[in-house]
């Protein structure tokens, strides 16, 4: 057995801290304690089994929370410090992990040391921190040039191989573990960060506390370039993500199994074997999945998947009862505020998954086999040391008989607690999903 590990054995929630607390958009300057709000649901969280939470930014910004002004300061729109900190002490206290956002690639326009770029130029002791040309301009007519994010201009790009601007990075971490005491972050745009800048990081908060999670966000291409013993634990599974939602719009199972054969399959060429990615179905930056599934049906579906398939689940803030936003309508729209956290069927049903995943040595550790595979149904195998887990879903109006060696003759279902017999055929019910823990 792998290095236990407990954000291999955690299921993650989401919270987008500006959105869910209902602050303006434009950072107004009032100070406003609504990050408490957070403690509210912490019952919900804990009932939905998630012992981990990821909050999007919540530190001062222009705006959207990726444009920083300062390090060390809680957003004034969301509270103090110390609204931040007795937030955390609770999650803590109920048995929940904090990860922060880590926006370390760019700051916004409002941070300190850019403006005093602007006012002083070659005078500027922090001239340096940035990629700046003071011969050329900027789209706001600073007088200067500097490199954006992406050629977003609203997002500076930090000089990650400056010195000083990795002390300074690495001084708001240490505020952040001593004050808050969080347990990882999430590294935002990770694929465009400096390896050398991540490599420091990673020996840093492994020397402040231990087990400390770093996960990056990363999109396509090979995720072992960041994910390794030097850098990051884990990155955000954008491929499955992609492959969980289009496998059921299009009926093609195939598609996702064949992501995952790829990425955690038997043979030695597979990429990820025995690592463990973020897994997901939305999140704070694309269309939320109720309204991207064409058949609504296939929404627990989807989560079952995700939940069965090796990575580590993240559920994001709503989606867990259903709620519905679409990317064409802004930002602002997948971010929302609720007054109350909803349960209903399908919280119900993730609950029962995260309660199994959190449970299962194979869900957590265990390998990936494919064991029947069609266009609308698939089942798997998570193996462990000492545990084998048949991931089952029938994503068909009809139900399906599978016929298979399943190597045993019982089997016991961890979201229903039946037992289930392998006799003359498993029946898949429409619309069903199962995770069945084999007899030894």
């Amino acid at each position: 057995m792998e290095n236990r590990k407990w954000y291999f054995e955690s299921v993650f929630y989401q919270i987008y801290p500006l959105g869910f607390c209902g602050a303006p958009f434009e950072n107004d300057g009032v100070l406003a304690g609504r990050i408490k709000k957070v403690e509210e649901w912490i019952p919900h969280i804990k009932k939905l089994g998630a012992d981990a939470i990821y909050f999007s930014p919540v530190f001062e910004s222009d705006t959207h929370g990726y444009n920083t002004r300062d390090y060390k300061m809680i957003d004034r729109r969301l509270g103090t410090n110390e609204d931040f900190k007795e937030v955390c002490a609770k999650l803590h206290e109920a048995g929940i992990r904090v990860v922060l956002d880590g926006v370390f690639n760019h700051v916004g326009r409002g941070f300190w040391a850019f403006q005093d770029v602007v006012r002083n130029r070659e005078r500027s002791p922090y001239l340096h921190w940035f990629h700046i040309s003071l011969e050329g301009n900027s789209n706001y007519n600073d007088g200067l040039w500097y490199e954006g994010w992406e050629g977003n201009y609203d997002l500076v790009k930090l000089n990650l191989q400056n010195e000083e601007v990795i002390r300074h990075i690495l001084d708001a971490v240490n505020c952040w573990i001593e004050e808050f005491d969080i347990d990882g972050l999430r590294l935002d745009v990770a694929y465009c960060l400096d390896h050398n800048f991540v490599r420091r990081l990673r020996s840093f908060c492994d020397g402040k506390k231990q087990d400390f999670y770093l996960l990056g966000e990363m999109l396509h291409g090979d995720y072992n370039q960041m994910v390794n013993d030097q850098m990051l634990h884990s990155a955000t599974n954008y491929e499955c993500y992609k492959g969980l939602y289009s496998s059921f719009n299009s009926m093609n199972l195939f598609e996702i199994n064949h992501s995952l054969l790829r990425q955690f399959g038997p043979e030695n060429w597979t990429l990820y074997k025995g690592k463990h990615m973020l897994s997901f179905v939305d999140n704070h930056d694309v269309t939320r999945v109720a309204s991207i599934l064409t058949n609504e049906k296939h929404l627990p579906l989807i989560y079952a998947l995700m939940f069965g398939m090796p990575g580590i689940p993240c559920v994001y803030y709503g989606s867990e009862w259903g709620a519905k936003a679409n990317k064409s309508e802004g930002d602002p729209a997948l971010r929302a505020c609720f007054d109350a956290p909803v349960w209903n069927e399908l919280t119900d049903e993730i609950s029962r998954m995260a309660q199994a995943k959190k449970n299962s040595e194979a869900l957590n550790y265990g390998a990936f086999r494919s064991v029947v595979l069609t266009n609308k149904q698939c089942i798997f195998e998570r193996k462990s040391e000492n545990e084998r887990v048949l991931v089952a879903i029938n994503a068909d109006g009809e139900s399906y008989t599978a016929h298979f060696d399943a190597g045993c003759g019982r089997a016991e279902d961890l979201l229903t607690g039946k037992m289930h017999d392998f006799g003359g055929g498993s029946e898949l019910p429409p619309y069903s999903a199962a995770f069945w823990k084999m007899e030894r």
